[in-house]
């Protein structure tokens, strides 16, 4: 089995037919689908209240992050799942939920982890 990420920018959701709440009563139905079906790993949204700080080997704190994720917000779900095809459908699930289309990636396979 394979752990997916699969995940969008806040920005991109389009809340014109019925708002923040009907969305995230779709989402957390998915979720409560994902966690019957036992592939739901991890779940949430980026706190984008929190700002970001990179963290060096010594504990030097620096404001900010890394130019290629300056714009990384958005829900992120990682499920566990024994196909890619699998994720490609759970995506579907999540975009119609969240109202924008999903980015799928696959976790590379650790077995120390």
């Amino acid at each position: 089995m394979t752990k997916y990420l699969i995940s969008f920018p806040s920005g991109e959701m389009d809340l014109s037919d019925g708002g923040l709440q009907a969305a995230a009563d779709a989402a957390h139905a998915v979720v409560a689908e994902a966690k019957a079906a036992g592939v739901w790993v991890f779940g949430g949204g980026i706190d984008e209240s929190v700002p970001p700080v990179r963290v060096a080997a010594d504990g030097t704190v620096t404001k900010g992050t890394y130019p290629q994720t300056r714009h990384l917000e958005g829900g992120y779900t990682v499920l566990e799942l024994p196909t890619y095809e699998a994720a490609l459908e759970w995506a579907a699930k999540i975009a119609e939920a969240c109202r924008c289309a999903q980015e799928v990636r696959a976790f590379g396979d650790d077995p120390a982890s």
